[in-house]
C-alpha cells in the first residue's frame, strides 16, 4: 500500500488529459451540480480537506491511509504518509521524507494534476458526464456522477459523489482500464482559515540533506 501511494504521488498525481474536441455528452443536471461546487470552492479564500486515500485492484480497495489537502487559488499542498506535494502556482515539488528526495517539475501542458478536485475543471473538455442518481456515502445522501473519457487516457471511468446541499465533494473514485482503483474520501472540510503565508512555498533550506532533482 505504501509503495502504491508513493508511486502515485511521486508521479505528480498526474493523469493524462485528452485535449481533443470530440463531441461530448454532458448531462445538464450533472453539469449544474459540478459547476455549483466549482463556484463554491472558487469563492473561498482557501479550503482544507482531511481525507483517506486507498488504492487496489478489481474495484477492491486495500488498506487506506490518511491525508490532508490545502488549496488557495491554483496553489495547493498535499500530504500522505511520508510524501508531501506542493504546487506553488509554477512548479510541483514532490518531497519524500523516507527516501530524503525531492523532485521538482513544471506541470505538463498536455496533462492535468490529480488533486481531489481536479476533475471539476477537466470534465469540461475530456469526459462524457452522466447523472446516475442518489447514493448513500458514509451516511450522506450524495448525487452520483459518472465521468467517462471521450478519448482513451488510461481510465475506464471516474465516479464523483457530491453533497449538493453543501456544494461539496464527498468522494472521488478513479477506475483504470487495468482494473486499478484509487479512492479519495473526504472526512473533514474547512474553509477561509488563517493560513501561514509560506504554506505553499518550498523552502530549499529545510532540505539541505535531501537529493533534489529538477526535471
Amino acid at each position: 500500500m505504501k509503495n502504491s501511494i508513493s508511486k502515485i504521488i511521486l508521479g505528480g498525481f498526474v493523469v493524462g488529459a485528452v485535449g481533443f474536441t470530440n463531441a461530448q455528452k454532458i448531462d445538464a443536471k450533472a453539469k449544474k451540480i459540478l459547476d455549483d461546487i466549482t463556484a463554491n470552492y472558487k469563492s473561498k479564500k482557501n479550503t482544507y480537506f482531511k481525507f483517506s486515500f486507498g488504492s487496489g485492484v478489481n474495484g477492491e480497495v486495500g488498506k487506506t491511509e490518511p491525508g490532508i489537502y490545502y488549496a488557495s487559488g491554483d496553489k495547493y499542498k498535499l500530504k500522505i504518509m511520508d510524501t508531501e506535494q506542493i504546487f506553488d502556482g509554477n512548479k510541483i515539488y514532490n518531497i519524500n521524507t523516507e527516501d530524503m528526495e525531492v523532485t521538482v517539475a513544471k506541470p505538463n501542458a498536455n496533462s492535468t494534476m490529480f488533486s481531489p478536485i481536479n476533475y471539476l475543471s477537466t470534465y469540461r473538455n475530456d469526459y462524457n458526464v452522466t447523472y446516475d442518481g442518489k447514493k448513500n456515502v458514509n451516511g450522506v445522501n450524495t448525487d452520483f456522477i459518472k465521468l467517462t473519457p471521450v478519448k482513451a487516457n488510461g481510465l475506464k471511468y471516474v465516479y464523483i459523489f457530491v453533497d449538493s446541499a453543501k456544494k461539496q465533494m464527498v468522494k472521488l473514485e478513479q477506475h483504470g482500464n487495468n482494473k486499478d482503483v484509487a479512492v479519495i474520501a473526504i472526512k473533514e472540510y474547512k474553509e477561509n482559515q488563517d493560513l501561514d503565508a509560506n504554506m505553499f512555498v518550498f523552502d530549499k533550506n529545510k532540505y539541505k540533506n535531501y537529493v533534489i532533482t529538477e526535471l
